[in-house]
C-alpha cells in the first residue's frame, strides 16, 4: 500500500534543514462540512505533519507534542485524532477506502514522537486501482488497467510448457480436417461420376466407397489418438496447476488461511483445476480441429461457388454477434453459480468437521435446513443457467439454419438450370452443414471459456497472492542458542486494530518465561509471533542477536517445538503422528521420545500399540492422551525453542500431573514461553510476563510481582477464591 504520494505540492513545504519527509497520504473529507473532496493530503514528516488542501497548508502540528495519535473508526470512514497538551485535536476525515493507510500514519507518528526514526512499511495491498478507482482483484490486479494480457496472457503462461505436446496434437488435428474434408469430395464425385453418369461401374462405385470407408476408419483411429493426447495434456495440466496450488497455499501466511473459507481453498484446489482439465481435454484440443476445418472449408466453398459460399456466410453474422451480446450475461450467471457451490462447499466442510459439537447440541434438523437453503439457492442458480443455455443454443442454430435455407434454394435452381451438378450440390450443402456445424460449436464455447476464465481467475488470485513471510535475500541457517528479544515490536491483524503495540523484552537462553493476562490481550499473539505465523508490522525480533528475518524461515521453524492447548493430529497412526516432527526418526526414538512424555504405557495397551489408527483429528483418543502424543512430537524434534500455549488447559487432575512431568523434562535447559490461565503450572517459571491492554504491563519473578501488587497480584488473588470457594 503507497504511503507516500509523489503530489506537486510537496515541493513548496517549509521542510527546515535537516527535515526529512517521511510520509503523504490522501485524504477525502472536508474537516469544515463532510463534503467529499480530492486534493487534500497529510504529509508528515520528521518533525510535523501538515494538512493540505490542493497547494495550500491547512494546519501544522509539531510531533514533539503529538500524544497517543490514533485513527478512531467511524461509520462509513475515520479520523486520524491527536491530543497536545491534554487537548483532543481531530487532524483530518477520511473515508473508508483509507482507513487502513492512516492506521500507518498513527504508528509512524507515534514513532517519531518517541524520538525514533525507523519509518512504517505497508504490508497491506491496494483495494482500489489508483488510476481508475475500480475494486481490485483478491490479487492485486486491476481488471481494466493490468497491462499483463489478462486471461490470454494468463493462458499462455499455463500451456507453454507444453508446447511439444501442443505440436503433436496440432499435427493429429490437422491430419483429421484433411480426412474430414476429403470424404464429402468422393462423395460428390461418387454421385456425379457414378450414379448420375452414363459411364458409371459397379467398379468405379467400389473404388470409391473403399475409400470412403478407409477414410472413415481413418477417421476413428485419429480421433482415438487425438482423444488419448488431448487426455493426457489435460491431466498433466491439471496434476501441475494442483501441485503448484498446494505448494503456494502452504507458503501463503496464515492469516490468508484464516480469512478464506476451507471449502473455498479446497474447491479451487480440485474443482477448478478439474475444469482446467475438462476444458484442455474437450474443448481447446478440438479447436485446433474446428479452426482448420473452418478455414479449409471456407476456401473449398468459396472457389466451387463464391456466389454461394456468400449466401451460406450469410446468417454466421447474426448468430455471432447475438453470442457476443450475451457474453457479459454467461459470465455473471457462472460466476454466480460457482460462488453458490462455494458456500455449499465450505457450509458442508464445516459441519463434518464440528459434527461431535453438532450432535452435542442436537442441532442436526438445524443445520439440514441450513444445507438445504443453500442446496436450493445453488441448485437455483444451475437450473437457470442450464434453462437459459436450453434457449440459447437453440435459437443460435434456428439463426444459423438459415445459411443452409438460402444455399438449398439457389442451389436447387443452379442444378436445374444445369449450372451446377447434383454432386457438387450435395457436396457444396455437406461443408454448409460442417461449416455451421463447427459455426455452432463455436457459439457453444462461451460456456466453456467462461468456466475457464472463472476458475483461472480464481486459482491466480491465489498464485499472486505475494507471500508475506519470506526470507530475506541474505537469509542464514542459523543453529539457535535460545536468546530472544523484542524491540519495539507492534503488530495487528488487521492494521487499525492493533493486538500488540512496543513489546520490548529480552530473554536469555534457557530461560523460562511465563505469559498470562486476561482474555484477548495479546498473549497468543506474542507466540504468533515468535513462531513466525506472522510477520511483525513495526519493530524487530531477534534471535541470537540476529534480526528473525534473516534467518532461513525453513530452517527456524526445524528447531521450534510448539505445545498447544488444542492439539491436531493427522489421520493416521500414532507413530506416523509423533514422527511427523522428524520423519527419518527410528522406531526406538519414537519409544524414547514417548516415554519422556508420559504416553508409552497407554499406548502399549492399545490392541495395535504404536501402528493404533487415531482418525482425523485423534478423535479416538482422550484430551490427555493427545497431548501427551503432541509433548513426544516435540521431544523428539529436539528443540532448541521450545512453546507450550495452554498445554495443560481442560484436563482431568491425573492427565494434568502426567503432562506436568513431561513437560518438565522437556523444558530443561531450553528456552521456553508458556502461556497459561492456571498460574499454579507456570511455578518452574523465571520470570512472568503480564500482558495487558496490548502491551506488557509487568514483568519479573512471582514474589515480585506479588510484592508488586498490581495486576499479577488480582489475578493470584482472584484463583486463590476461586479454589477456597470450589474446596468449600
Amino acid at each position: 500500500m503507497e504511503l507516500k504520494y509523489d503530489i506537486p505540492a510537496l515541493s513548496a513545504l517549509p521542510l527546515e534543514q535537516g527535515e526529512e519527509l517521511y510520509y503523504c497520504v490522501p485524504y477525502d473529507v472536508s474537516q469544515e462540512d463532510r463534503s467529499w473532496i480530492t486534493d487534500g493530503y497529510l504529509a508528515v514528516s520528521s518533525k510535523r505533519v501538515f494538512v493540505l488542501r490542493g497547494s495550500k497548508v491547512q494546519a501544522t502540528y509539531t510531533i514533539s507534542e503529538m500524544k497517543h495519535t490514533r485513527a478512531e473508526v467511524t461509520i462509513g470512514g475515520g479520523m486520524l485524532v491527536t491530543t497536545i497538551n491534554g487537548v483532543q485535536h481531530f487532524i483530518v476525515r477520511y473515508s473508508a477506502k483509507h482507513r487502513t493507510r492512516f492506521a500507518y500514519m498513527a504508528r509512524g507518528i507515534n514513532i517519531l514522537s518517541k524520538g525514533r526514526t525507523e519509518k512504517v512499511e505497508s504490508h497491506e495491498r491496494e483495494t482500489v486501482c489508483p488510476k481508475c478507482g475500480r475494486a481490485l482483484t483478491e490479487s492485486g490486479q486491476c481488471p481494466k488497467c493490468d497491462k499483463k494480457g489478462g486471461f490470454i496472457h494468463d493462458f499462455k503462461e499455463m500451456v507453454t510448457p507444453y508446447k511439444w505436446q501442443i505440436v503433436r496434437i496440432t499435427f493429429v488435428m490437422i491430419l483429421a480436417s484433411v480426412v474430414t474434408l476429403l470424404n464429402p469430395h468422393l462423395q460428390g464425385k461418387l454421385i456425379d461420376d457414378v450414379f448420375k453418369s452414363e459411364d458409371g461401374t459397379m467398379g468405379k462405385a467400389l473404388f470409391f466407397l473403399t475409400a470412403m470407408f478407409i477414410l472413415g476408419a481413418g477417421i476413428v483411429v485419429i480421433n482415438v489418438l487425438k482423444t488419448y493426447l488431448c487426455t493426457l495434456l489435460g491431466a498433466q495440466i491439471a496434476k501441475d496447476v494442483r501441485k503448484k496450488m498446494f505448494d503456494k497455499l502452504q507458503a501463503l501466511s496464515v492469516q490468508f488461511i484464516n480469512d478464506r473459507r476451507p471449502g473455498e481453498l479446497m474447491d479451487r484446489v480440485v474443482y477448478d483445476t478439474g475444469n482446467i482439465r475438462d476444458f484442455m481435454q474437450h474443448t481447446f484440443c478440438n479447436l485446433f480441429t474446428v479452426a482448420f476445418i473452418f478455414g479449409l472449408d471456407v476456401i473449398f466453398m468459396l472457389a466451387m461457388n463464391w456466389k454461394l459460399a456468400l449466401l451460406a456466410f450469410s446468417s454466421a453474422p447474426f448468430g455471432v454477434w447475438f453470442t457476443l451480446k450475451f457474453r457479459k450475461n454467461i459470465h455473471r450467471r457462472y460466476h454466480l453459480q460457482w460462488m453458490k457451490m462455494d458456500d455449499v462447499s465450505s457450509n458442508l466442510q464445516d459441519v463434518i468437521s464440528g459434527m461431535r459439537v453438532v450432535k452435542t447440541y442436537g442441532k442436526e434438523a438445524k443445520e439440514k435446513e441450513k444445507f438445504d437453503d443453500l442446496a436450493d439457492e445453488f441448485a437455483k442458480v444451475s437450473f437457470s443457467n442450464e434453462r437459459f443455455w436450453s434457449l440459447f443454443n437453440p435459437l443460435i442454430q434456428f439463426i444459423m439454419g438459415f445459411g443452409i435455407f438460402f444455399v438449398l434454394l439457389y442451389g436447387g435452381m443452379q442444378v436445374l438450370d444445369e449450372h451446377m451438378s447434383a454432386g457438387d450440390l450435395f457436396k457444396f450443402v455437406t461443408y454448409t452443414n460442417m461449416l455451421y456445424q463447427y459455426i455452432q460449436w463455436m457459439t457453444s464455447m462461451p460456456r466453456e471459456l467462461t468456466g475457464l476464465v472463472e476458475s483461472m481467475e480464481r486459482i491466480n488470485d491465489v498464485m499472486m497472492q505475494e507471500a508475506r513471510i519470506r526470507d530475506d535475500e541474505n537469509a542464514v541457517a542459523h543453529d539457535i542458542d535460545g536468546e530472544v528479544e523484542f524491540r519495539h515490536a507492534s503488530f495487528g491483524y488487521k492494521s487499525y486494530e492493533p493486538v500488540l503495540e512496543d513489546i520490548n523484552l529480552k530473554v536469555k537462553k534457557g530461560e523460562m518465561i511465563g505469559i498470562v493476562g486476561p482474555s484477548g490481550a495479546g498473549k497468543s499473539t506474542l507466540i504468533n509471533l515468535l513462531m513466525r505465523l506472522y510477520e511483525i508490522d513495526d519493530g524487530e525480533l531477534f534471535i541470537d542477536g540476529i534480526p528473525l528475518k534473516e534467518i532461513q524461515n525453513d530452517y527456524y521453524h526445524a528447531q521450534l517445538g510448539v505445545v498447544l492447548q488444542e492439539t491436531f493430529l493427522f489421520t493416521g497412526t500414532i507413530l506416523s503422528n509423533i514422527r511427523f516432527a522428524k520423519p527419518n526418526a527410528t522406531y526406538e526414538e519414537v519409544v524414547r521420545a514417548a516415554k519422556l512424555a508420559n504416553a508409552h504405557d497407554f499406548i502399549s495397551k492399545m490392541p495395535d500399540g504404536y501402528n493404533t489408527y487415531v482418525g482425523e483429528k485423534g478423535m479416538t483418543l482422550s484430551g490427555g492422551e493427545r497431548q501427551r502424543i503432541a509433548i513426544a512430537r516435540a521431544i523428539l524434534k529436539q528443540p532448541r525453542l521450545l512453546i507450550l500455549d495452554e498445554a495443560t488447559a481442560s484436563l482431568d487432575t491425573e492427565s494434568e500431573f502426567l503432562i506436568q512431568q513431561a513437560l518438565e523434562r522437556l523444558t530443561q535447559g531450553r528456552t521456553t514461553f508458556a502461556i497459561a490461565h492456571r498460574l499454579s503450572t507456570l511455578k518452574n517459571a523465571d520470570r512472568l510476563l503480564v500482558i495487558d491492554d496490548h502491551t506488557i504491563a509487568e514483568i519479573g519473578t512471582h514474589e515480585e510481582l506479588v510484592a508488586k501488587k498490581g495486576i499479577y497480584y488480582r489475578l493470584v488473588k482472584a484463583q486463590l477464591e476461586m479454589q477456597a470457594q470450589a474446596g468449600a
